[in-house]
């Protein structure tokens, strides 16, 4: 082997990063991505920090404001950040903290007991990521300011005035060198501004955008806290139990608040916190609660001969299906698994967590015997479904059919053995796949017809979903399997392809299969695998010349480009097209339009498909009230 030639490796190739300058360099190392979640990491780390003062009994208000420019100011009216020199940096305290990273009065314990952000990288890193930041402290009876670029002080700390207010506001630009996007969603704050404004009970948020012509003000306070965030949370769903459970304790210097609920739901919502910080992958304090749960309703239900000496105990999924509950902790020094704080590692935290729940649901169970009852009586149904599901599965997934040998019989597949390659069209009726069927591309794409309107999964446990013959098929044919054994490398195909009428009842059946795939395959959506077919509204013919028409803005176009006579013809199904139009409009993938399904926001799309294919009508019925003058296209 031919030695390489070697290159000078010496004591100046090693580079020592000062200041902010980790933070440029690497920023999704701080904030996660560089892309929407991040940009708005930056105004995350300012609210924290006033919360911070909150907690610790300073501040009472808290103001976001939006400006043009991507511009946006953070004030709060607790202490002000201190401006006298710092002692070891030589430089004032308001300085050090706003340039040097792990700077911050988080890590001695002694001014803020719990707190948010003890990584004290916080307002350094927006900083750091800012084209322009400008601090101002109001403190001592006077206002203090100083500005930044790029993280660097661009002017001295300045006194600007006096003041008879506390409080530190921090207004700045991000860095449109750095973000892919800069333009801040203002549902998004608002959301989160609202999670807060629950757990931080008192404390008053205010947001104001100032984007628009007429500024839009939002205003959160709740005293309730966290039970008036588990009644939001619920919204129109149906409690199963009288007295919602609750529970608010501090041991080891631990606090632990725990609100739940069980509905008629069946899907299960858990929200985790840590210092207000919202956990996204959950944690230590998440695993507490789960054991303590899964252990105590299955004590209660041997100890009253719910389950007998031969039934197996309740799983973790039979306990939590429809329950909705939040877990906060507040800890003096949380592990967090990164700078986004999306899961906590403290382990003493699981045990605090799981004493807690246990002794107080234990007492609640005994406390309130009909609603002890009802809860058990919906874990029971659960768990008789889940071994109803698991016959059930295994009379569809035999060995045969998971090794892709049993194909069902309506499916006209296609002979490429390349996942990658392979396109399955769902198509709805018989009519129309007979035409998709003539006009596809044999080596690629496979049809699967529909007969009708598949079972609406939003009203049905898996074991009934699983006897209906039409999921039956498309089970299947996708060759994952379904339930807790869904397997995405089983996947047959990458491109699975709604294809339904462009009319209303097109419209529902399309709406039932997303809540199929959105339910029971997540994960084909996710990795990007699912499709809706655009067919055309309407054929436009002049004399010879023909034109297909996917929009209404279109249409108006294509009819004010003729300048003779022309005939409109207004497709409503798909078998109203012959193949080869077919193939042309909605199937060839040099001409067809693509819709990729993708899920921005897990909770607003579960929110909605519980509104739209649920039990309750009444948010239904709002709704369609609010939309209604929305609609178009709408056959009559």
């Amino acid at each position: 082997m031919k030695k390489k030639k070697s290159q000078a490796y010496t004591a100046k190739d090693i580079y020592v990063l000062k200041g902010l300058e980790p933070v440029r360099k690497r920023p999704a190392m701080y904030i996660g991505s560089t892309g929407i979640e991040g940009l708005h990491h930056l105004i995350w780390e300012c609210v924290d920090n006033s919360i911070d003062e909150a907690v610790a009994g300073y501040a009472k208000n808290v103001r976001i404001e939006l400006f043009k420019g991507a511009r946006v100011r953070v004030s709060d009216d607790g202490r002000g950040i201190p401006v006298e020199k710092h002692p070891r940096t030589g430089k004032s305290a308001l300085e050090t903290v706003m340039t040097m990273l792990h700077a911050g009065a988080k890590f001695g314990g002694k001014v803020y007991k719990v707190s948010g952000g003890l990584h004290g990288v916080g307002v350094s890193m927006v900083n750091a990521l800012s084209s322009y930041l400008r601090a101002e402290v109001c403190r001592d009876g006077f206002k203090y300011a100083q500005e930044y670029q790029f993280g660097k002080p661009k002017t001295k700390l300045v006194k600007v005035g006096r003041s008879k207010t506390t409080g530190t506001t921090i207004e700045f630009v991000p860095d449109n060198q750095i973000f892919k996007v800069t333009k801040f969603n203002l549902d998004k704050i608002i959301k989160h501004l609202r999670q807060q404004a629950y757990l931080t009970p008192g404390l008053r948020f205010q947001v104001i955008d100032w984007r628009e012509k007429a500024p839009l003000v939002y205003g959160f306070c709740f005293e309730g806290g966290v039970k008036s965030f588990l009644k939001y949370l619920i919204g129109e769903n149906q409690s199963l139990v009288e007295h919602p459970f609750y529970v608010q304790k501090i041991r080891n210097n631990i606090q632990v608040e725990v609100a739940l609920v069980y509905t008629n739901e069946i899907e299960t919502e858990e929200l985790s916190f840590v210092n207000n910080i919202y956990t996204s992958a959950g944690g230590t304090h998440l695993t507490g609660f789960r054991t303590a749960l899964t252990k105590v309703i299955n004590d209660f239900a041997r100890k009253n001969n719910y389950l007998k000496e031969k039934d197996s105990n309740f799983s973790g999924d039979d306990v939590r299906e429809g329950m909705t509950a939040i877990v906060s902790v507040r800890v003096p020094e949380p592990q967090f698994e990164g700078q986004t704080k999306a899961k906590l590692g403290t382990p003493e935290v699981r045990t605090v967590v799981e004493s807690v729940v246990s002794e107080s649901f234990s007492e609640y169970l005994e406390r309130y015997p009909k609603d002890a009852k009802n809860i058990i009586e919906k874990c029971l149904l659960t768990y008789k479904s889940r071994k109803a599901a698991r016959i059930a599965r295994e009379s569809v997934l035999k060995k045969g059919v998971l090794a892709g040998v049993i194909l069902p019989g309506k499916l006209s597949d296609c002979s490429s053995k390349k996942p990658e390659n392979r396109e399955l069209f769902i198509v709805e009726g018989e009519s129309a796949g007979g035409s998709a069927k003539q006009a596809r591309d044999r080596e690629i794409q496979a049809i699967l017809p529909l007969r009708g309107k598949i079972l609406n999964v939003e009203k049905a446990r898996i074991d009934k979903i699983l006897s209906n013959q039409e999921i039956k098929a498309l089970v299947t044919a996708i060759g994952t399997s379904i339930g807790d054994v869904f397997n995405l490398k089983g996947l047959r195909y990458h491109k699975i392809i709604i294809m339904t009428d462009a009319d209303v009842d097109g419209a529902h059946i399309r709406t039932l299969l997303l809540t199929l795939f959105y339910r029971y395959f997540k994960p084909v959506i996710d990795n990007g695998h699912l499709y809706i077919a655009q067919p055309p509204l309407y054929k436009i013919q002049s004399g010879k010349h023909i034109e297909y028409v996917y929009t209404e803005s279109d249409k108006q176009r294509v009819i004010k480009s003729f300048n003779h006579e022309f005939s409109i013809q207004r497709y409503k199904g798909l078998g109203e097209m012959n193949p080869e139009q077919l193939w042309e409009t909605t199937m060839n993938p040099e001409t067809r339009i693509l819709k990729q399904v993708t899920i921005e926001d897990a909770k607003e799309a579960d929110r909605l498909f519980d509104i739209l294919m649920g039990e309750a009508v009444a948010p239904r019925k709002r709704f369609i009230l609010t939309y209604a003058t929305a609609v178009k296209n709408l056959d009559i």
